[in-house]
C-alpha cells in the first residue's frame, strides 16, 4: 500500500489536450504520439492508482449513505416530535383558574356550574371571560340571560356593545375589541386538529362564519321601489359564549375554546332541555317574505331557538 502511494507521487500527472490558439497550428502527429507515448511500468502504476481510488470511494460510499440516512431520519424526528408536543397541549389542557354561574329558570334557582379556565393557552379569550365573570370590566354576566338553545349547546348573549354597558366598559378603559380574539382562535385553530368544541368545552364567539355578504333586494319607499342592502346581523362583540352539551363540530369555525365544565353538567343540560321557539326557515311564507326583504322574516329569524323561559346568571364570579 505505501509502495503504491510512492508510485503514485512519483508518476506524472496527465493532463487533459488542450484546444490550439487562434493563429497557431495544431501540433503534428509525430509530436502527438511521442506525448502521448508511455512506458509498460507507467501504464501499470496508471492502472494500479484507478483502481485503488475506485475501491477507496467503493469502501467509503456505504459511510455516506448511511451518515446522510441518520440526517434525514433525524430531521422528521424532530417535526414529529414538536407535533407531539402541540397534541399534547391540545390534549392535555390545565385549568389554571376557576369560574361559576350560578342559574335560574324563571326566577327559580337550577344549580351552580363551575368551570375551568385554560390559561396557558388561551390566555386572550381566558382574560376576557375573567373580566366579564368577575365584573373587572365594569360589566358583567350578572342578570344576563341565555339566547339560544341549541340541540348540540346553549348560547348565552354575553353584554351590549352599545348603551349603558358600553358606557359603563369605557369608564374602566375596558375594550370590547375582538381582534387579540380572532388571532389567538387563527392559532390555536391551525395547532390543534380535530374537534374542538368538545362535550362540556365553554368558549367564546369569536366570529360568525354563517354571516353572508349583503343581498340586494327591493325596498318600497314612499310609493317608489328603491335597491337596498339586506339585514345580515352584527358581528360578535367576543362577551358572547356557548357550553357544548355534545361534542359540537360546528362551533369549531366560530368560537374560541377557552376552558371546560368542571362542575355542574347536569345544570347546563336542564338550560338545555328548556323550550324554544321553534325553527322555521322551511316555510314557503319565511323565504318569500326573506326574498322580498320582509323585516319581519329578519325578526322571526333572530327568534328561532330562543327559550319560551327566562334563563338567567343570577351571580357569577372567579373562585379561589
Amino acid at each position: 500500500m505505501l509502495q503504491n502511494k510512492k508510485l503514485l507521487q512519483s508518476s506524472p500527472p496527465i493532463l487533459p489536450p488542450t484546444a490550439p490558439l487562434q493563429g497557431q497550428s495544431s501540433p503534428s502527429l509525430p509530436v502527438l504520439k511521442q506525448s502521448c507515448k508511455l512506458s509498460r511500468r507507467e501504464l501499470s502504476i496508471s492502472s494500479n492508482s484507478s483502481l485503488l481510488l475506485l475501491w477507496g470511494t467503493q469502501a467509503l460510499e456505504p459511510i455516506f449513505n448511511l451518515s446522510k440516512a441518520r440526517a434525514e431520519e433525524n430531521l422528521p424526528n424532530t417535526n414529529k416530535n414538536e407535533q407531539e408536543e402541540e397534541n399534547l397541549n391540545c390534549t392535555n389542557k390545565v385549568a389554571t383558574k376557576r369560574a361559576f354561574l350560578d342559574i335560574s329558570i324563571d326566577g327559580k334557582p337550577v344549580g351552580r356550574i363551575v368551570i375551568g379556565l385554560y390559561g396557558d393557552n388561551a390566555s386572550a379569550g381566558v382574560a376576557r371571560f375573567s373580566s366579564l365573570v368577575s365584573g373587572t370590566a365594569g360589566i358583567s354576566y350578572r342578570r344576563k340571560e341565555f339566547i339560544k338553545i341549541m340541540p348540540n349547546y346553549v348560547q348565552h348573549g354575553g353584554v351590549r356593545s352599545y348603551g349603558v354597558d358600553a358606557e359603563l366598559a369605557n369608564s374602566t378603559g375596558s375594550s370590547l375589541a375582538v381582534e387579540n380574539l380572532k388571532q389567538e382562535w387563527e392559532r390555536n385553530y391551525e395547532q390543534c386538529p380535530g374537534t374542538k368544541n368538545l362535550a362540556g368545552t365553554v368558549s367564546i364567539i369569536v366570529r360568525d362564519p354563517l354571516k353572508p355578504p349583503p343581498k340586494l333586494k327591493l325596498v318600497a319607499r314612499k310609493g317608489k321601489l328603491e335597491i337596498d342592502q339586506e339585514e345580515v346581523g352584527k358581528d360578535p362583540n367576543g362577551t358572547e359564549f356557548v357550553i357544548a352539551t355534545k361534542d359540537s363540530p360546528e362551533l369549531d369555525a366560530s368560537a374560541l375554546v377557552v376552558g371546560r365544565v368542571l362542575e355542574g353538567m347536569e345544570v347546563v343540560e336542564k338550560v338545555g332541555l328548556v323550550k324554544t321557539v321553534q325553527e322555521n326557515t322551511s316555510s314557503p311564507y319565511f323565504r318569500v317574505a326573506k326574498i322580498i326583504g320582509d323585516k319581519r322574516a329578519v325578526v322571526a329569524e333572530r327568534g328561532f331557538n330562543r327559550p319560551y323561559s327566562k334563563v338567567v346568571i343570577t351571580n357569577c364570579g372567579l373562585m379561589e
